[in-house]
């Protein structure tokens, strides 16, 4: 997601991406493509797949597909720091590039200020800013949160060199932990850290206008747990200037990041047991875990596409990932089951009862096409 010069419009019509975008790994963008395909609606394909053979299997399966409801962690819970850590990945395609290539520091600035304001932006018309109904504005959300771990990293990124980056990404996980244990609130010992009751949410209640409760406690999205998702952005950018590296072999790459994605989820086991994962206030350990799998996918990914060169089923994920934003947006607004159920309302009932399947994988294809449209016109939303 960047700008690659001035001129550039938001919405880039009938070119190529920027240039940066050429030379960076293509594993990334189908990774993001990936990740985005559940938030577009791939995960009520699982879910119709349990209607359609309901199991053992079958229901383990769609639970994977469901938030945890506090501590834990299931596979739908790495969606978003997923995406964060990609973001993250680009950086050093992007902005590391830009300082070694000598390009005016003030122009990249700007350049970050204006992506952080637009996803920021993009965040409260998701939540309905265009309502005009101010007093009951969500001010936080998933891109709100996404452009503050961007703006950051990137601000990091432009400041240190990797070392420091990678300093500050512990200290941030540090901090957070040690803040979460050693600062009580009004009413409750420091340390306390359930649905109902913590300093993250407590922070929530008290500073963030126009409440909204996402857990019993406070804003899954609040202020105090913006913090440690800087970190996971950092994460992606450690994975970005390793597979930038000119030093390494790509199968070296490739057993780096699993060699960090498998650290990585070791740490966070054995810290969980004093300070546990849990997706709503993103705790440090949370930040690890979900770090680790993303490391190891980014792994497997890069493997087979970038080293072995097995591309092509790739393609899929890679019309979603070349216009994430866009999908995100439009898919809050308009529902792509009213095209779908112009076309096989009709055809339905000859599915029996494969009939939630058939109309699940329907809707997805029916937002895919639209991507394809886009990506085949090269429209694509860039921030």
């Amino acid at each position: 997601m960047a700008t690659a010069t001035k001129a550039e419009p938001l919405i880039e019509k009938g070119r190529q991406p920027s240039s940066f975008m050429q030379k960076r790994v293509a594993s990334i963008d189908a990774l993001r493509g990936f990740d985005m395909f559940w938030i577009a609606g791939g995960e009520t394909i699982i879910h119709a797949i349990y209607k359609v053979w309901p199991g053992a299997v079958t229901h383990g399966l769609r639970v994977q597909f469901e938030h945890v409801p506090w501590a834990g962690f299931h596979f739908y819970d790495l969606i978003f720091p997923l995406f964060v850590f990609v973001v993250g990945a680009v950086l050093p395609f992007s902005l590391t590039r830009r300082k070694e290539e000598g390009a005016d520091r003030k122009h990249i600035y700007r350049h970050i200020v204006q992506r952080f304001l637009l996803l920021f932006l993009f965040g409260l018309i998701y939540n309905r800013l265009l309502d005009f109904d101010i007093h009951n504005l969500r001010i936080p959300g998933v891109l709100q949160r996404i452009a503050i771990a961007y703006l950051f990293a990137a601000l990091v990124v432009m400041w240190f060199g990797i070392r420091g980056q990678a300093i500050v990404a512990g200290g941030i996980l540090i901090a957070y932990w040690l803040v979460i244990k050693l600062v009580p609130f009004p009413g409750f010992p420091a340390g306390t850290l359930t649905p109902e009751h913590n300093l993250a949410g407590y922070l929530d209640h008290l500073i963030i206008p126009f409440k909204y409760c996402c857990y019993p406690g406070g804003d899954n999205e609040g202020l105090l747990s913006s913090f440690t998702p800087i970190s996971t952005c950092l994460m992606g950018v450690m994975a970005g200037h390793w597979l930038r590296s000119t030093k390494f072999s790509p199968t070296r790459k490739v057993q780096g990041l699993a060699a960090a994605g498998v650290a990585s989820l070791f740490i966070a086991w054995l810290w969980s047991f004093n300070f546990p994962i849990i997706k709503n206030v993103w705790t440090s350990t949370f930040v690890l875990w979900a770090g680790g799998w993303s490391l190891l996918l980014l792994a497997l990914f890069y493997w087979i596409i970038d080293v072995k060169g097995w591309q092509r089923w790739s393609f899929f994920f890679k019309v979603i990932g070349m216009n994430a934003i866009t999908i995100y947006l439009v898919d809050r607004f308009f529902h792509f089951s009213i095209i779908t159920d112009v076309f096989i309302h009709g055809l339905l009932p000859l599915f029996g009862t494969y009939q939630p399947l058939v109309w699940s994988c329907s809707v997805v294809f029916t937002m895919w096409l639209f991507l394809y449209f886009l990506y085949r016109q090269k429209i694509f939303l860039r921030v």
